[in-house]
């Protein structure tokens, strides 16, 4: 479904809908996985919750190697979401900080 007529500019605009949808609609989990559900495949969906996994799981030190093993994918899948990690300027390395931050708070 590429549509290569979209500019960087006007995909960022469509996405800005989206975003706003995912925001009014983030404390309902329930209506927010019908809702990502109907927005992506089947192979989408799974491979967004499997990638986010497997950043977890990198940010928590466990090896590539075991997350290739245990999750049943390749070590390139994996080798994206660690350089991903990596960019400590991207959203990945922000929504963990800050999911960090929050148990800290929560444990002490």
């Amino acid at each position: 479904m590429t549509n290569t007529k979209l500019t960087t500019r006007q995909a960022e605009r469509l996405m800005d809908d989206v975003l706003d949808v995912l925001q009014a609609i983030a404390s309902n989990k329930h209506l927010l996985r019908a809702f990502l559900r109907d927005l992506l495949t089947p192979v989408e969906y799974r491979d967004t919750a499997l990638r986010w996994r497997i950043v977890r799981l990198l940010h928590e030190g466990v090896p590539q190697r075991d997350i290739a093993e245990s999750l049943g994918v390749s070590l390139s899948k994996i080798t994206r979401g660690s350089r991903e990690l990596m960019d400590e300027a991207g959203g990945f390395a922000e929504v963990l900080r800050g999911r960090s931050r929050a148990q800290g708070v929560r444990r002490g």
